[in-house]
């Protein structure tokens, strides 16, 4: 689509955390204790786990090799610390932007090694044999040539396809993935590529105007919260009237910090992410806008109080006591703290110092995605689907643990593809000839679409819709039946635009309708998942609450977010979503345990010799 448009390249956070194993300090480690953190998130394969943490510290250093700056004592030791979900002290970071630092150097790698580099050809279709068992190559549209009203369209013919697409986060209305930064998992859907746990993603606080997750040091400063009207009239301070004192208030606002993806373990007794909850009150049925103002500590009532650093929690006291934080506002607590935070919102427009900061509660990351063997090849041979794209995770990982997912998923689908697939076994004629159908379908649609191309619905209201569905049935909330009548407009929605029911009012608009077409079909396969999933007796997990009125009660204002409680006997499982044929499939499979250590070095290196490995 367009290189540096995506995810690593344009996000971060506080402190932009990779996972690895822990490779400095008197606290032991390994790879089977790594693969068992891994594993323990639930609905995770053991052998992925054992692949990820075996291979951790290897990408680790290929970052570190190529000029990845990440910190090490004077000793050379790379000192850890614990992220979420880690009982070690296995994450590093490289500062805000480690994700960015990575694309930085790997794509220098890529261009010494000269490898060609198309630019602004985005996608559309996956090109398979008949059978649909194997991948021989994709169709793309030049946007250099639409731009021109020319014939977009280019077919590639390949061996093998590297599917490293991202996470589809342009489903969500609410989302802090980068504005062009859609995905494109409903082309591999399209293809008939599985996909797994497309129900877990992690949803938090992010400021819209300028996407990037308010986590960290923006919340440990005890921001205020406010919301106002559309407009911005009546601004009011929601969170006072949830909460039993200003001290209870102003620490759970604190362990937003480092409890940042909304978890609906962290509600009851005025935990964290009541937060979040209250945020999608106010702006998702409420109507209303929500604002971090740093300007000035939150400010109390009769009831509840006023801020006093003395009434903090004691996490939140000690933390803030250590950093030399105890003093003024939340703006001059983030000056102390952290500088950066502050001048990343200034380079894209925004002064904290002067304006509140406008968030919402966003889809972050899709923990599920395509499915992949142990390296990392989807159920259709020669396609591999790699990074957030692929649905590795469980329920719950590690924090940063999806960057080193992407390296060594990249790692091992090379591996994979210079051992075994190395060869032709397809040549052009033979190709052109297995997908001159599906090419035939694609001219005869786009004359329809430019037939009719001035009536139905417009692009940017189609995705729209869709958008604002998923926002509001299938993130951190859902409702089992809110999510039945969502399946139903959604089918509606898709059927209109795979018939022809839209409006392409410019050239660009045809790229527009293979953009929504993809992702019509993703968040259709995300509704499916959820509803398998609930029809199962599935509950409020991960980072998502499922509205339960017979349930447990959050609040005693809140009795319509009463939720059911996780069944945890389907950590054990993992849901599995296949589009064939027209009809959403859905089927459980058994988690893979880790396999056991009982490698012996002489039958490894034998079997290694020998290529059986693979």
């Amino acid at each position: 689509d367009q290189l540096g448009g995506g995810t690593s390249n344009n996000s971060g956070s506080d402190k932009q955390t990779y996972y690895k194993l822990s490779v400095f300090g008197e606290e032991p480690d390994s790879v089977y204790e790594m693969a068992h953190t891994l594993f323990a998130g639930g609905a995770m394969h053991g052998d992925l786990a054992l692949v990820e943490a075996g291979l951790s510290t290897q990408e680790f250093f290929h970052l570190v090799q190529i000029g990845v700056p990440f910190p090490h004592n004077e000793y050379g030791g790379y000192v850890g610390y614990k992220t979420d979900h880690d009982p070690k002290q296995r994450a590093t970071s490289a500062g805000p932007w480690t994700s960015n630092q990575m694309y930085d150097k790997l794509l220098k790698q890529v261009q010494q090694t000269e490898i060609p580099i198309l630019d602004g050809y985005e996608v559309i279709m996956l090109l398979t044999t008949p059978n649909g068992e194997r991948v021989i190559g994709a169709v793309a549209i030049d946007k250099g040539q639409l731009h021109q009203g020319m014939n977009p369209f280019v077919v590639f013919h390949a061996e093998n396809v590297v599917f490293g697409t991202g996470g589809p986060g342009g489903i969500y209305a609410a989302s802090v993935y980068p504005e062009g930064h859609l995905g494109s998992t409903g082309i591999a859907l399209a293809a008939g590529a599985a996909a797994a746990n497309l129900t877990e993603w992690q949803y938090g606080l992010a400021s819209i105007k300028f996407r990037w997750n308010v986590s960290g040091t923006y919340q440990q400063v005890i921001p205020r919260y406010i919301s106002t009207a559309q407009d911005g009239s009546d601004p009011r301070e929601f969170l006072n009237d949830y909460f039993p004192s200003m001290g209870k208030l102003a620490t759970a606002v604190f362990l937003k910090g480092y409890q940042w993806p909304f978890d609906p373990r962290k509600l009851v007794n005025h935990g964290s992410s009541l937060v979040d909850l209250l945020v999608y009150r106010e702006t998702v049925q409420l109507g209303r806008r929500v604002f971090l103002d740093f300007r000035t500590n939150p400010t109390g009532d009769a009831r509840i109080g006023e801020f006093n650093f003395t009434d903090l929690d004691e996490e939140a006291y000690l933390y803030l006591e250590k950093s030399g934080a105890l003093f003024g506002t939340p703006i001059e607590r983030l000056q102390h703290m952290n500088p950066m935070a502050i001048e990343l919102y200034k380079q894209n427009g925004i002064d904290l110092t002067s304006e509140p900061l406008e968030i919402a509660v966003c889809a972050q990351h899709n923990n599920g995605g395509l499915q992949g063997n142990i390296w990392w090849e989807s159920n259709i041979k020669h396609l591999f689907p790699i990074g957030e794209v692929n649905g590795s995770h469980g329920v719950y990982r590690p924090g940063g643990s999806a960057l080193n997912s992407g390296q060594v998923g990249g790692y091992r689908a090379a591996q994979y593809i210079a051992q075994v697939y190395q060869g032709h076994t397809v040549d052009q004629q033979e190709a052109l000839a297995e997908t001159s159908k599906e090419l035939e379908n694609l001219w005869e649609l786009c004359h329809q679409l430019y037939n009719k191309r001035k009536s139905g619905i417009r692009m940017a209201e189609f995705r729209r819709e869709m958008q604002q569905r998923m926002t509001k049935t299938a993130a951190h909330i859902r409702d089992p039946q809110a999510v039945k009548k969502a399946i139903q407009e959604g089918e509606m929605q898709y059927e209109a635009i795979c018939s022809g029911q839209v409006c392409l009012q410019s050239d660009w608009d045809l790229l527009y309708y293979f953009q929504n077409k993809q992702l019509c079909l993703t968040h259709l396969a995300v509704l499916h998942s959820i509803a398998a999933y609930l029809d199962e007796g599935g509950g409020s997990r991960g980072s998502y609450l499922v509205v339960d009125p017979e349930g447990n009660q959050i609040h005693p204002k809140l009795a319509e977010f009463a939720y059911r409680p996780e069944n945890e006997g389907l950590r054990q499982r993992i849901l599995v979503y296949r589009y064939q044929d027209g009809k959403h499939l859905t089927d459980w499979q058994l988690v893979r345990p880790i396999p056991a250590d009982n490698y012996w070095f002489e039958t490894v290196w034998n079997a290694y010799v020998n290529r059986e490995i693979f």
